[in-house]
C-alpha cells in the first residue's frame, strides 16, 4: 500500500500524440521524497524514459510539465511551469521555465506532471477538465499567432481556461521556438516551442475544480503569514514590485553586465535611457503571477514613433538587453514591438537578440552582405531592422532561415570565420551578463547543464552582493561557488520556486540558511514528508538533481569539452569599468569546479563515489554499462 502524499495532486498525466490516448498513474511518494517536484521530476523522469541519441525533433523524444507540491496554495511565487525535454538547440537535457496561472490551474485539474510522447499524425490540442481529456483537432489554428489560437480556444473550451501554446515559430520548428502561455508568461528557452511543433501539438488547454490538501494547514498558514512579512521588509521588494527586472538594466550595466554590441562591451551610446525613472513612464498596469504579491508584471503602452498605439507586456531586463544594448540598440518602442512579436510568433526573446548581434557584427565584419541578408543592411543600432529580422527568424523567411537554426548552427553554415562572434555555450545563446565581470557566474555558463542560461547559477554573492559580497573578478574559491549557487538553485527549481522571489525573500532574511530552513519547513508542512524539515537534506536534492541532469549529457556524448565559452572571453580583455582588462580564466575554474563537484578533473564527468553519495547508484550503473564512467 503506497503511503499517502499531502500537498501534490498525487497523478500523473501521461498523453501518448502518436496513439490519441491519456493515461493516468500514480505520483510515487519515492520519487516526490527524492526530488520533490518541479525541475526535479523532470530530470528524473527525461533519465528514466529518454534514450541517448536521439533526434529531439523525432516522436521518441519527450517533454515534461512539472509543477511543485506548493503549486495551487496560498505560498507566494512557487506556482511555475517548468518543462523539460531534450533541446533541439544544443542537442541535450533542457529545462526552461515561465510564470502565469498555468500551473496552478493543471495542479487543480489534479496533475503534478504532464508527460508528452509521441507525434501526432496531424496537428492538435490537448483540452484537460478535471479528469476529462481530449485529443482535438486543431487544423484550424494551426498557422495562427498565439494570440489568436488562445482566442479561439477559450471560445471552444472554456472563457476561464489556462493554456500552453505555440506560434508560428514552433509550427516552423524555428530552434529557438518557445511555449507561451495565455497570458504571456513563457517557458522561453531552448526550443521547447519546436519540440512541440515536431510533435504537431499546439497547445494544452486545462480548466480544474480542485484544491491541494495540506498536512499541516496551521503550521503552512503560519509559514506563510512570515514570508509575506519577510517580502514586505526586504530591501528587493519596492524596486522588483514598482519595475520588475527593469529596475536593473542600468544599473547591471553600470556594474559591466548588459553586454552591448554582440559582447565586446564597449560603451553604449544613450545609455541614459535604460534609467529607472525613463521606462517607467511607459507602464500602465502592474500585475502578477498565480499567489505574487511582488507583481513583477507590468504592461506597457508606446506613445510616439511608428510603433505607438501598443500596449503589451513591458521587456524583461534580458528583452531590453537583447533587443536593445546587444545590439547597439536605445529605441525603446522597437525594443517593445520585437518583444510582441516574439509573444505572438512564440520565439525566445533573448537568443532571438543574440543571434540578431550576431548578424550584425558578421555584417560590420564584411562576413556577410546585404546580398545574403536579403538586401537589409545590418547596422548597429537600427531597432527597425531588429524588428524586421525577428519577425524573418520565426517565419523562416529568406536570411531568418538561416538564423532560425541558432548562432552555433548559423555560423556553420555562413562559414568564412563566423563562429567566432557566434556568442554561446553548448549551442544556446548567452544572456545579458559578460564571464569576465563575474567569474563564478560566468562559470555557471561554461558548465550549465543546459548551455548558457543566467538562471541555473545566478550569482547574487557576485552580482547583488546579497546576502554577502564576494569580490567578483577574483578566482579565489570560485568552483566551489559555482557549485553551491547551482545547488542552491536546483533545490529550490525542485521546489518550485520563482528566482526573482527567492532573491527577495533571501535578502530579507539576510541568509541563505534561514530561506532554506523556511522552505523545508513550508514543504513539510504541505506534504508531511518528514526528509524535507531537514535543511540539509534539500542541499542533498539540489545537488542530486543537478548530478542527474549532467549524467543525461554525459550518456549523449557530452564531456569537459563541451564546458566551453567563446574565445571573446578568453582572450579579449574586457574593455570598460569596472571590469577592464578582464579575461575569463576558464581552464583553471574549471579544474577548481570539478574539483569541488568531486567529478573526474580530466573528464568533467560525474564519479561512481559521488553519484553514490546523492542516492544515484543507478544512474552510475548505466554510465558505466555504456562505457561512459
Amino acid at each position: 500500500m503506497s503511503r499517502r502524499l499531502y500537498g501534490y495532486a498525487g497523478r500523473i498525466l501521461r498523453l501518448d500524440l502518436t496513439r490519441r490516448v491519456a493515461v493516468k498513474s500514480e505520483t510515487g511518494y519515492d520519487l516526490a521524497r527524492d526530488f520533490i517536484g518541479a525541475r526535479g521530476f523532470g530530470a528524473k523522469i527525461l533519465w528514466d524514459e529518454v534514450k541517448p541519441g536521439i533526434d529531439p525533433l523525432c516522436p521518441e523524444n519527450k517533454m515534461v510539465l512539472s509543477f511543485s507540491p506548493l503549486t495551487g496554495t496560498s505560498a507566494q511565487s512557487f506556482h511555475r511551469l517548468f518543462a523539460m525535454f531534450k533541446s533541439p538547440l544544443t542537442d541535450g537535457y533542457f529545462r526552461s521555465t515561465g510564470g502565469g496561472f498555468f500551473a496552478a490551474e493543471v495542479k487543480f485539474a489534479g496533475y503534478d506532471a504532464i508527460i508528452i510522447e509521441g507525434r501526432a499524425e496531424k496537428p492538435v490540442y490537448v483540452w484537460i477538465c478535471d479528469d476529462d481529456v481530449e485529443f482535438r483537432d486543431a487544423d484550424h489554428v494551426w498557422g495562427a499567432t498565439v494570440d489568436g489560437a488562445a482566442e479561439i480556444l477559450r471560445e471552444e473550451t472554456d472563457r476561464n481556461a489556462r493554456m500552453l501554446v505555440i506560434g508560428p515559430a514552433g509550427e516552423r520548428l524555428v530552434r529557438i521556438a518557445c511555449l507561451v502561455t495565455e497570458d504571456y508568461r513563457t517557458p522561453g528557452r531552448g526550443g521547447g516551442g519546436a519540440v512541440w511543433g515536431s510533435k504537431n501539438l499546439k497547445a494544452i488547454v486545462v480548466k480544474g475544480s480542485g484544491r491541494p490538501e495540506l498536512f499541516d494547514p496551521d503550521l503552512f498558514k503560519e509559514l506563510v503569514e512570515e514570508q509575506v512579512d519577510v517580502y514586505r521588509r526586504s530591501p528587493l521588494f519596492d524596486a522588483f514590485h514598482r519595475l520588475g527586472t527593469n529596475s536593473v538594466v542600468y544599473e547591471f550595466y553600470t556594474l559591466g553586465h548588459n553586454p552591448t554590441y554582440n559582447f565586446k562591451n564597449v560603451e553604449l551610446e544613450n545609455v541614459e535611457v535604460w534609467r529607472p525613472e525613463v521606462l517607467e513612464r511607459y507602464i500602465v498596469k502592474h500585475y502578477g503571477c498565480f499567489a505574487c504579491m511582488i507583481a513583477c508584471g507590468k504592461k506597457w503602452k508606446l506613445t510616439m514613433g511608428p510603433y505607438a498605439g501598443l500596449v503589451w507586456d513591458f521587456p524583461e531586463y534580458e528583452t531590453h538587453w537583447s533587443f536593445g544594448s546587444t545590439c547597439g540598440v536605445t529605441n525603446l518602442e522597437a525594443i517593445a514591438y520585437a518583444n510582441m512579436l516574439c509573444d505572438r510568433y512564440g520565439l525566445d526573446t533573448i537568443s532571438a537578440g543574440a543571434i540578431v548581434a550576431f548578424a550584425m557584427e558578421l555584417y560590420e565584419k564584411g562576413i556577410i552582405t546585404e546580398r545574403e541578408t536579403d538586401g537589409l543592411r545590418l547596422r548597429w543600432g537600427d531597432g527597425d531592422v531588429v524588428v524586421e529580422l525577428v519577425r524573418k527568424i520565426a517565419l523562416r523567411e529568406g536570411f531568418g532561415d538561416i538564423l532560425a537554426e541558432g548562432v552555433a548552427r548559423a555560423a556553420e553554415i555562413i562559414g568564412r570565420g563566423a563562429e567566432r562572434y557566434a556568442m554561446h555555450s553548448k549551442g544556446l545563446e548567452l544572456p545579458a551578463y559578460d564571464p569576465r565581470a563575474a567569474k563564478a557566474h560566468g562559470l555557471s555558463y561554461a558548465t550549465s547543464n543546459i548551455g548558457g542560461s543566467h538562471m541555473i547559477g545566478w550569482n547574487k554573492y557576485e552580482i547583488l552582493g546579497r546576502p554577502e559580497r564576494v569580490d567578483p573578478l577574483s578566482t579565489e574559491g570560485k568552483g566551489l561557488l559555482a557549485k553551491i549557487v547551482q545547488d542552491q538553485v536546483a533545490a529550490y527549481e525542485a521546489a518550485g520556486w520563482c528566482a526573482f522571489a527567492e532573491l527577495v525573500q533571501t535578502v530579507g532574511y539576510g541568509s541563505v540558511d534561514r530561506t532554506m530552513g523556511w522552505i523545508g519547513s513550508i514543504l513539510y508542512a504541505a506534504t508531511g514528508v518528514e526528509e524535507f524539515r531537514n535543511p540539509g537534506y534539500l542541499w542533498i536534492i539540489g545537488e542530486r538533481v543537478y548530478n542527474i541532469e549532467r549524467a543525461f549529457n554525459v550518456r549523449d556524448g557530452f564531456s569537459r569539452r563541451d564546458d566551453w565559452l567563446p574565445e571573446r572571453f578568453l582572450k579579449t580583455p574586457f574593455p570598460r569599468q569596472p571590469a577592464r582588462g578582464q579575461v575569463f580564466e576558464l581552464d583553471r575554474l574549471l579544474d577548481d569546479y570539478y574539483s569541488a563537484r568531486g567529478w573526474d578533473s580530466r573528464t568533467g564527468i560525474p564519479t561512481r563515489v559521488r553519484l553514490e553519495e546523492l542516492g544515484l547508484g543507478y544512474v552510475a550503473d548505466e554510465l558505466e554499462k555504456i562505457g561512459r564512467l
